[in-house]
């Protein structure tokens, strides 16, 4: 009877440390540049960003009618969406927190997840690249 529950156990926590890995969503990135200010989350406060300029606009899949605003994500480049530059990836991730919304219109219209600060997509990615494919957990 022991046996089993250590079998049991060890498959648990097993199954635990998978779940965790394997809990990433994917998808694109692109790069906006100032004014930052107003946001949609926290007007003109200019003390909503965190230090190193790390943060980003979510687009609707993310922003959860402004539930998002303040929540932050840990984001990694996987690879380029085009040519552009060959391999445009650091090879780092970065956590970034929400401070606006955008829209359809914006963030190469509606085709992104996350809309990055300048610094933030230059953390992770070469900065001439336009748009690329990211991991991203919350």
């Amino acid at each position: 009877m022991n046996a089993y529950k250590i079998i049991f156990a060890t498959i648990s926590i097993s199954l635990i440390f998978l779940t965790h890995f394997c809990a990433a969503d994917v998808g694109t990135a692109t790069s906006y540049g100032p004014p930052y200010v107003p946001s949609s989350c926290y007007g003109n406060d200019r003390g909503q960003f965190p230090a190193g300029n790390r943060f980003a606009a979510a687009n609707d899949a993310i922003w959860d009618n402004q539930a998002s605003c303040g929540r932050k994500y840990r984001v990694r480049c996987l690879s380029g969406t085009s040519s552009e530059v060959m391999n445009p990836c650091r090879e780092r991730s970065l956590v970034v927190k929400i401070v606006d919304y955008c829209s359809s219109s914006g963030c190469d219209n509606g085709d992104a997840t996350f809309h990055l600060s300048t610094d933030a997509f230059a953390h992770i990615a070469h900065p001439s690249a336009r748009k690329i494919n990211i991991e991203y957990d919350q």
